[in-house]
């Protein structure tokens, strides 16, 4: 048999890499596994205003830096894997990935969620191509042209806020008739003057042409009516940004983990339903998904391994 770790996470946002941090800490022979760049839905925020601690001037990626290099000081180490298979029962839990097979004896997931899709015809073939999920990755591109943002809540909100740091004009295509996002973020998009809103508005389909998205075609939801907007003549091209929320990318764990919509079910001490396994962040079943809430999550999943293995070794 390879070599058992005590503790393997199972993700690299915030809610891995407070894990790892607290595991390393503990003198727990601790892996972290990340199958892509650290920081998960925090490394695509431009400024955080909500974390403890920090007023001005942090933005996603740097936080998460310093996260990093937190855990690497504690010992943890590191592989960057895709895992595509999990045997989480028993007293040591066995991960397959592309590069090789790991052993623990728990696990914490923290895999985070991914942005939801419109679904509508279009979406795919022009993501990358005017259709965007990430306003810092793709807001500069988009400089003085205007920009439709889909969404209702904070995110959607906040990102439409971002985004006229760049553009001409952004409207906020809402499906609904009003926004959901918190009163704070309503008051600064409402005073905004680049902003404007659509109301009872969905995109039905995106077009292009020249592999290049050129128009959309948005419905009324009270009058059932449609209509194409194309980007003005003198753009060429136009930007659409979507924010309706995530799904929790927990489909490897499926049939071997209680979930609940697909989002892991744990308990005040982040166990779930398989013993010493545990889950933190945005893919577990919880009220709140902040950065903060993450890293308490990771803080607690990794508390309790340690205590786990104090009993399962006593």
């Amino acid at each position: 048999m390879s070599k058992v770790y005590d503790l393997v996470i199972l993700g690299a946002g915030p809610a891995g890499l407070s894990a790892g941090l607290y595991g390393g800490r503990a003198r727990l022979d601790t892996l972290v596994i990340e199958k892509s760049k650290d920081g998960g839905q925090i490394a695509t925020t431009d400024d955080i205003e909500n974390y403890p601690g920090i007023v001005h001037g942090e933005s996603g990626p740097s936080l998460i830096a310093k996260m990093t290099e937190q855990v690497k000081q504690f010992g943890a180490e590191r592989v960057s894997d895709n895992i595509t298979k999990v045997e989480l029962k028993g007293d040591v839990k066995k991960l397959y990935g592309d590069k090789g097979e790991y052993h623990a004896k728990s696990v914490i997931i923290a895999t985070g969620a991914v942005p939801r899709l419109l679904g509508v015809p279009g979406e795919k073939e022009y993501t990358g191509k005017g259709v965007s999920y990430c306003a810092t990755c793709d807001a500069a591109f988009f400089e003085d042209f205007e920009v439709y943002v889909i969404g209702a809540g904070d995110s959607a909100v906040e990102e439409a806020i971002f985004i006229t740091r760049f553009a001409r004009k952004v409207t906020i295509l809402v499906r609904g008739a009003e926004l959901t996002a918190a009163k704070s973020i309503q008051q600064k998009a409402f005073a905004n003057e680049k902003i404007d809103f659509m109301w009872n508005t969905q995109v039905t389909e995106i077009k292009g042409e020249d592999g290049i998205m050129s128009s959309i075609i948005v419905k009324n939801s009270e009058t059932g009516e449609s209509k194409e907007i194309f980007a003005d003549e003198e753009d060429g091209v136009f930007g659409l940004f979507v924010f309706i929320g995530f799904i929790p990318s927990t489909g490897l764990f499926e049939g071997q983990i209680e979930m609940d919509r697909g989002y892991i079910i744990g308990d005040e001490d982040m166990k779930t339903n398989l013993d010493g396994v545990y889950v933190a962040g945005d893919c577990r079943v919880k009220k709140l998904r902040q950065v903060v809430t993450a890293c308490a999550d990771g803080a607690i999943a990794a508390t309790s391994v340690e205590k786990y293995l104090e009993h399962l070794e006593g």
